[in-house]
């Protein structure tokens, strides 16, 4: 019996061993929360440098075709890189709608004029690509709730306005997704959560967008169905408070950090805009926060200099933060050759006031910077030249 069993084992052996040989068909992995990879991480420890590419930008840009598209972010990108930037903070949601084909939101008007328009190509998917080859990061700006600024844009049967309109709120500065509504925050978390699981996105980024008005009656008969022992302003806090940590935890799922850019004055973002920006430093609801500082050194009105850029830089830093939350400046840009408004000092007519800001910073320990705005350092028609001499001095303490 043994020597027939071994007689079987060896036609066995004959028979299957070329089967063996085959190419083996792969067994799909199971399903893993998304890690960052090499890249990525080595993406994150690069100094944060950042410029903004808003919707002004794109108004200008030429989508008439993926290679017109191609050949005009391709420049605007080269001016990024060429004063020493490593971020583009890319507006790729502004009103409710997209630059890239989303389960969640018709296409930009930006694109071609008309919202829910397919322009034949995907504007988010080149802008990532082309920026990647040059080494630039790419984040994904969005705003949160803007559905139109006035009447501005013409809404298309897909916008969530139609689609949800008792998720919307009005001004008299236009429509927005209610802030109130958990399955309006659920919405914009999810739409995070696409960008990250459909583009190699290095950020997620939102601005300082949040509540659009302090009046009452904006949502007051939310927040009487809330039954909240919460003051309204405290309610409202906590309703962007829970929008944060949703779209921080989409973000995190897919190892894609997720930053906001509030509005300069501490004060101003907790009583006018109802974002505890402090909480979120503190709390580690951000992986960076980055408010915008735009003011002079030099800022004074009526004998205040609250505002001026170094004292705000200093109540930022001051603030406690969560482990691993990076600080970041906003710095305005668009303030060469225009001003800010001080009663005092001329710094934004110097061709070097946002150097001279970046200096301030690194001695401050802020670990690092963003410009408002792209057409502001590089198609300022009204300050060229100080446009040009401020771009070269930026470059200066970037590249060194």
């Amino acid at each position: 019996m043994r020597r027939i069993g071994f007689y079987l084992f060896i036609i066995a052996v004959f028979l299957l061993g070329p089967l063996l040989a085959l190419p083996q068909r792969a067994v799909p992995a199971p399903a893993a929360t998304p890690t960052p990879t090499p890249a990525a991480a080595a993406q994150t420890a690069a100094p944060y440098r950042a410029v903004w590419v808003s919707y002004l930008e794109w108004e200008q840009v030429d989508f008439s075709s993926a290679e017109a598209f191609t050949q005009t972010i391709g420049t605007m990108l080269d001016n990024i890189q060429s004063i020493g930037a490593t971020v583009v903070l890319a507006q790729v949601r502004p009103f409710g709608d997209a630059l890239y084909p989303s389960d969640y939101f018709p296409f930009s008007h930006l694109c071609t004029g008309t919202q829910g328009q397919d322009p034949g190509f995907d504007p988010l998917a080149l802008l990532v690509d082309a920026a990647h080859a040059r080494d630039l990061q790419l984040e994904a700006w969005v705003n949160p709730y803007r559905i139109q600024a006035g009447q501005t844009p013409a809404l298309c049967d897909a916008s969530p306005a139609r689609l949800h309109p008792d998720w919307v709120r009005y001004t008299d500065t236009g429509a927005y997704l209610d802030p109130a509504s958990a399955d309006v925050r659920q919405y914009i978390a999810d739409g995070v959560g696409e960008l990250c699981a459909r583009y190699a996105v290095d950020g997620i980024h939102f601005d300082d967008y949040f509540y659009p008005t302090t009046d009452p009656a904006f949502d007051a008969a939310d927040y009487a169905a809330s039954g909240s022992t919460l003051t309204q302003d405290d309610w409202r806090r906590e309703n962007v408070n829970a929008l944060m940590e949703l779209c921080h935890a989409a973000a995190r799922r897919y190892g894609v950090r997720f930053g906001a850019a509030p509005a300069g004055d501490p004060e101003q973002n907790y009583t006018l805009q109802y974002s505890d920006a402090a909480r979120w430093l503190r709390q580690g609801t951000v992986d960076y926060l980055m408010p915008q500082l735009y003011w002079g050194q030099e800022y004074v009105k009526n004998g205040d200099a609250s505002h001026s850029f170094a004292q705000l830089a200093a109540a930022w830093a001051a603030l406690p933060r969560a482990a691993g939350v990076k600080l970041y400046a906003g710095l305005g840009a668009y303030r060469v050759g225009a001003g800010d408004g001080s009663d005092a000092g001329s710094e934004w007519f110097s061709g070097h006031a946002l150097a001279d800001q970046l200096a301030l910073l690194a001695r401050a320990g802020v670990q690092g910077a963003g410009l408002y705005r792209y057409g502001s350092l590089f198609a300022n028609s009204d300050a060229p030249a100080l446009a040009e001499s401020e771009a070269e001095a930026i470059k200066g303490v970037w590249q060194g």
